[in-house]
Protein backbone atom coordinates (compact mmCIF):
# COMPACT_ATOMS: atom_id res chain seq x y z
CA UNK A 1 0.00 0.00 0.00
CA UNK A 2 1.61 3.40 -0.15
CA UNK A 3 1.93 5.71 2.15
CA UNK A 4 -0.82 8.20 2.99
CA UNK A 5 -0.39 11.84 3.66
CA UNK A 6 -2.96 13.76 5.99
CA UNK A 7 -2.37 16.69 4.80
CA UNK A 8 -2.08 15.57 1.22
CA UNK A 9 -4.87 12.68 1.70
CA UNK A 10 -6.88 13.64 3.86
CA UNK A 11 -7.23 17.32 4.33
CA UNK A 12 -8.57 17.80 0.45
CA UNK A 13 -11.34 16.04 1.43
CA UNK A 14 -13.41 18.44 4.08
CA UNK A 15 -15.48 20.05 1.27
CA UNK A 16 -16.81 16.55 0.26
CA UNK A 17 -16.77 15.47 4.16
CA UNK A 18 -18.82 18.61 4.76
CA UNK A 19 -21.41 18.28 1.98
CA UNK A 20 -22.30 14.81 3.21
CA UNK A 21 -22.28 16.25 6.64
CA UNK A 22 -24.34 19.35 5.69
CA UNK A 23 -26.65 16.68 3.89
CA UNK A 24 -27.51 14.25 7.05
CA UNK A 25 -27.63 17.02 9.98
CA UNK A 26 -29.19 19.93 7.94
CA UNK A 27 -27.15 22.15 9.83
CA UNK A 28 -23.91 24.31 9.06
CA UNK A 29 -22.46 24.42 13.00
CA UNK A 30 -22.99 20.70 13.11
CA UNK A 31 -21.99 19.38 9.46
CA UNK A 32 -18.46 21.40 10.65
CA UNK A 33 -18.96 19.53 14.03
CA UNK A 34 -19.03 16.51 12.47
CA UNK A 35 -16.31 17.23 9.62
CA UNK A 36 -13.87 18.18 12.98
CA UNK A 37 -14.83 15.02 14.57
CA UNK A 38 -14.30 12.67 11.45
CA UNK A 39 -10.95 14.78 10.87
CA UNK A 40 -9.52 13.55 14.57
CA UNK A 41 -10.72 10.11 14.08
CA UNK A 42 -8.65 9.89 11.04
CA UNK A 43 -6.25 11.97 12.31
CA UNK A 44 -5.87 9.15 15.36
CA UNK A 45 -6.15 6.36 13.28
CA UNK A 46 -3.16 7.84 11.18
CA UNK A 47 -1.02 5.00 12.42
CA UNK A 48 -2.91 2.05 10.71
CA UNK A 49 -4.28 4.54 7.19
CA UNK A 50 -1.45 2.24 5.31
CA UNK A 51 -3.79 -0.24 5.89
CA UNK A 52 -6.63 1.55 3.91
CA UNK A 53 -7.62 0.51 0.50
CA UNK A 54 -9.17 3.62 -0.22
CA UNK A 55 -9.22 6.81 2.03
CA UNK A 56 -12.07 8.75 0.45
CA UNK A 57 -14.32 5.83 1.34
CA UNK A 58 -12.73 5.38 4.78
CA UNK A 59 -13.23 9.17 5.55
CA UNK A 60 -16.49 9.11 4.14
CA UNK A 61 -17.90 6.31 6.17
CA UNK A 62 -16.07 7.84 9.39
CA UNK A 63 -17.88 10.95 8.50
CA UNK A 64 -21.45 9.25 7.82
CA UNK A 65 -21.47 7.71 10.97
CA UNK A 66 -20.99 10.78 13.09
CA UNK A 67 -23.55 12.86 10.68
CA UNK A 68 -26.02 10.24 11.80
CA UNK A 69 -24.95 9.93 15.39
CA UNK A 70 -25.17 13.50 15.54
CA UNK A 71 -28.99 13.40 13.99
CA UNK A 72 -30.10 11.05 16.70
CA UNK A 73 -29.00 13.36 19.23
CA UNK A 74 -30.56 16.35 17.94
CA UNK A 75 -34.52 16.63 18.16
CA UNK A 76 -34.14 19.47 15.66
CA UNK A 77 -35.75 18.16 12.35
CA UNK A 78 -37.63 21.37 11.01
CA UNK A 79 -34.36 23.11 10.05
CA UNK A 80 -33.88 23.89 6.92
CA UNK A 81 -31.14 25.10 4.76
CA UNK A 82 -30.39 28.92 4.32
CA UNK A 83 -30.86 30.21 0.47
CA UNK A 84 -27.40 30.71 -0.50
CA UNK A 85 -27.13 26.46 -0.25
CA UNK A 86 -29.51 25.75 -3.07
CA UNK A 87 -26.99 26.71 -5.48
CA UNK A 88 -26.59 29.25 -8.51
CA UNK A 89 -29.60 27.70 -10.10
CA UNK A 90 -31.54 29.39 -6.86
CA UNK A 91 -30.05 32.61 -7.27
CA UNK A 92 -30.00 33.03 -11.43
CA UNK A 93 -33.37 33.02 -12.14
CA UNK A 94 -34.68 36.38 -13.84
CA UNK A 95 -38.02 37.08 -11.37
CA UNK A 96 -38.79 37.10 -7.88
CA UNK A 97 -41.88 35.11 -8.85
CA UNK A 98 -39.60 32.64 -10.38
CA UNK A 99 -37.16 32.44 -8.04
CA UNK A 100 -39.69 31.34 -4.92
CA UNK A 101 -41.53 28.94 -7.11
CA UNK A 102 -37.71 27.00 -7.96
CA UNK A 103 -37.34 27.80 -4.13
CA UNK A 104 -40.82 25.91 -3.16
CA UNK A 105 -39.85 23.30 -6.05
CA UNK A 106 -36.62 22.67 -4.28
CA UNK A 107 -38.03 22.59 -0.50
CA UNK A 108 -40.44 20.00 -1.87
CA UNK A 109 -37.38 17.58 -3.48
CA UNK A 110 -35.60 18.42 -0.74
CA UNK A 111 -38.50 17.21 1.86
CA UNK A 112 -38.77 14.06 -0.29
CA UNK A 113 -35.39 13.12 0.16
CA UNK A 114 -35.23 13.50 3.66
CA UNK A 115 -38.45 10.94 4.08
CA UNK A 116 -36.91 8.04 2.12
CA UNK A 117 -35.23 5.18 4.25
CA UNK A 118 -31.86 5.92 5.14
CA UNK A 119 -29.81 3.61 2.58
CA UNK A 120 -32.02 5.41 -0.41
CA UNK A 121 -31.12 8.64 0.71
CA UNK A 122 -27.66 8.09 1.91
CA UNK A 123 -27.24 6.00 -1.94
CA UNK A 124 -28.83 9.18 -3.86
CA UNK A 125 -26.89 11.86 -2.02
CA UNK A 126 -23.84 10.21 -2.68
CA UNK A 127 -24.44 9.56 -6.24
CA UNK A 128 -26.57 11.78 -7.52
CA UNK A 129 -25.22 14.93 -5.21
CA UNK A 130 -21.95 14.20 -4.85
CA UNK A 131 -21.14 11.89 -8.16
CA UNK A 132 -19.65 8.94 -6.15
CA UNK A 133 -19.41 5.62 -8.15
CA UNK A 134 -21.47 2.81 -6.58
CA UNK A 135 -18.44 1.17 -5.77
CA UNK A 136 -16.92 4.12 -3.23
CA UNK A 137 -20.64 4.25 -2.22
CA UNK A 138 -21.06 0.36 -1.93
CA UNK A 139 -17.37 0.87 0.31
CA UNK A 140 -19.30 3.58 2.42
CA UNK A 141 -22.15 1.89 3.28
CA UNK A 142 -20.54 -1.67 3.46
CA UNK A 143 -23.28 -2.92 1.33
CA UNK A 144 -22.89 -4.50 -1.92
CA UNK A 145 -22.97 -2.37 -5.59
CA UNK A 146 -25.70 -3.94 -6.72
CA UNK A 147 -27.32 -3.02 -3.57
CA UNK A 148 -26.19 0.22 -4.11
CA UNK A 149 -27.99 0.70 -7.53
CA UNK A 150 -31.24 -1.20 -6.70
CA UNK A 151 -31.56 1.47 -3.39
CA UNK A 152 -30.60 4.27 -6.05
CA UNK A 153 -33.55 3.52 -8.27
CA UNK A 154 -36.08 2.65 -5.79
CA UNK A 155 -35.33 6.20 -4.26
CA UNK A 156 -35.69 7.95 -7.89
CA UNK A 157 -38.73 6.26 -8.08
CA UNK A 158 -40.12 7.63 -4.77
CA UNK A 159 -38.89 11.18 -5.61
CA UNK A 160 -40.32 11.19 -8.91
CA UNK A 161 -43.72 9.76 -7.90
CA UNK A 162 -43.91 11.79 -4.83
CA UNK A 163 -43.08 15.04 -6.52
CA UNK A 164 -45.47 14.39 -9.19
CA UNK A 165 -48.41 13.70 -6.39
CA UNK A 166 -47.30 16.76 -4.95
CA UNK A 167 -46.70 19.04 -8.04
CA UNK A 168 -50.31 17.48 -9.34
CA UNK A 169 -52.13 18.93 -5.84
CA UNK A 170 -49.92 21.61 -5.37
CA UNK A 171 -47.36 22.27 -2.61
Amino acid sequence: MRKISFRNDVLPLKNVLYRLALRITMNREEAEDVVQDTMMKIWDRRDTLQDVESIEAFSLTICRRLALDKTKKMSRQDESLDQEDYGPQASSLPTPDERAEQKDMVDMVKRIVDSLPEKQKTCMQLRDFEGKSYKDIAQVLSITEEQVKVNIYRARQAVKQKFNENAEYGL
